[in-house]
């Protein structure tokens, strides 16, 4: 398998292991902040406050600081964020108190931890390609989403054990410990691909250009220049805005119409959770065609899952249609983040920090809307969400067609890499 010939490489086999215990570190983070919110202050309101103000660095980052994402695209860069990181986790269970002054400084540390990670992001993905031979991008990217998936199925359970030994503040410790280790991982990372480099240029020296600092490019004449990852990008913010209905409705509709508790929900999850390891292992591993096509397919078929929980009328219809929307999750994710692979560093970068905004912008505006659709009617909301997103798909896929038949529209070769 693919995946297996690619962690016997040493520098994928040390970022791939640091990947997966920071997505461990992200549940444990995640869990600890809306139960401790919660906790502090017995409001559901105050959760989702805390999931905005972890969202708006990645926004106002995204949208206005080009350059300064662009400072730190290097792993030496990344390892420093890390550190940060593990500073600001490991540091509030030293200062949590219950009460408002508790609350203030953990809604601090989470802008904190959400601006260093609106910085981390996009320049890890913009590294990552370079890793990595032309022809083993896509795999590279769908062995770092396989993490993800991992943790989706092993993530509750771990928690759930960890909880038995520790408090919920105490997570943020351990959260802080996996970004440790992360920034580890990227000093090592900086050192081999310098050393690397070192070689290549004394092997090679014609062949090998001299380093250069290049500007911060900007996304609108790149993506002018590809409409197709235009659509992309925007029919991902779409998926990312309907995703809050099931992220908040899931278990009101289980409840509402089917008579569910907490065990029921947890089958649900566990359902999306196996479908989308095995999704990944499919689209890690094939080439499915045209990209576009298989990217707005696979949102297509998000959309068809949606309304499927909407109308389901039994929980083993539910978990059918939960395994089905596992199966399309990663498909959707690694065809896109291939295709933001083959431009050039300083493009790529620019390319998947718009990419990351959209995302959480969208994300975010659907936290606060779909709320109040699931209280007035869960159904409809699933219903509702998934015509949405199934128009969304089946138009950008007849858009992006239509586009590619007209050769001033046609999206310009990439002068980047090929994946």
């Amino acid at each position: 398998m693919g995946y297996l010939q690619l962690l016997r490489k040493r520098p994928v086999l040390v970022l791939w292991s640091s990947a997966a215990l920071s997505v461990l570190g992200d549940r444990l983070y995640g869990l600890a902040v809306m139960w401790v919110v919660y906790e502090s202050t017995q409001s559901a309101k105050w959760m989702g406050v805390a999931a905005v103000v972890e969202s708006i660095p990645y926004i106002l980052i995204g949208t206005f600081g080009r350059d300064l994402v662009a400072r730190f695209s290097t792993y030496r860069a990344l390892g420093w964020l890390d550190a940060g990181r593990a500073v600001a986790a490991c540091v509030l269970p030293v200062l949590w108190s219950p009460g408002g002054g508790g609350l203030a400084v953990l809604l601090a540390l989470v802008f904190v931890l959400g601006t260093l990670g609106a910085l981390f992001g996009p320049n890890l993905g913009a590294l990552v390609p370079d890793l990595v031979e032309p022809g083993k991008v896509r795999q590279v990217i769908g062995l770092l989403d396989l993490t993800t998936r991992i943790a989706a199925i092993a993530g509750p359970g771990a928690v759930g054990l960890i909880l038995l030994a520790v408090s919920e503040v105490q997570l943020f410790a351990l959260d802080g410990a996996t970004f440790a280790v992360s920034a580890v991982a990227m000093w090592w990372l900086h050192v081999h691909v310098r050393r690397t480099a070192r070689v290549a240029a004394a092997t090679s020296p014609a062949d090998t250009p001299p380093p250069v600092d290049a500007p911060a490019a900007a996304a609108w004449p790149v993506l002018r220049r590809h409409p197709d990852v235009t659509l992309g990008i925007g029919l991902h913010g779409v998926g990312f805005f309907v995703a809050a209905v099931s992220a908040v409705g899931l278990p009101a509709l289980l409840a509402v119409q089917l008579g569910q508790g907490a065990a029921g929900y947890g089958l649900a999850l566990a359902a999306v959770g196996a479908g989308a390891l095995v999704g990944n292992l499919l689209v890690g591993n094939l080439r499915l065609g045209h990209w576009l096509t298989v990217y707005c397919g696979a949102w297509a078929v998000a959309g068809l899952t949606l309304f499927g929980y909407g109308i389901a009328p039994s929980m083993p219809v539910v978990l059918a249609v939960g395994f089905i929307a596992g199966l399309a999750t990663p498909a959707a994710a690694v065809t896109l983040r291939t295709r933001l692979s083959e431009f050039g560093g300083p493009e790529r970068l620019r390319l998947i920090t718009v990419d990351q905004t959209v995302i959480r912008t969208a994300g975010t505006v659907g936290m606060l809307t779909f709320p109040m659709a699931v209280d007035a009617a869960p159904a409809t909301a699933f219903a509702g969400a998934g015509v949405l997103l199934l128009g969304a798909a089946v138009a950008a896929a007849v858009v992006g067609r239509r586009w590619a038949a007209v050769p001033e529209l046609a999206a310009e070769p990439v002068g980047g890499r090929a994946s």
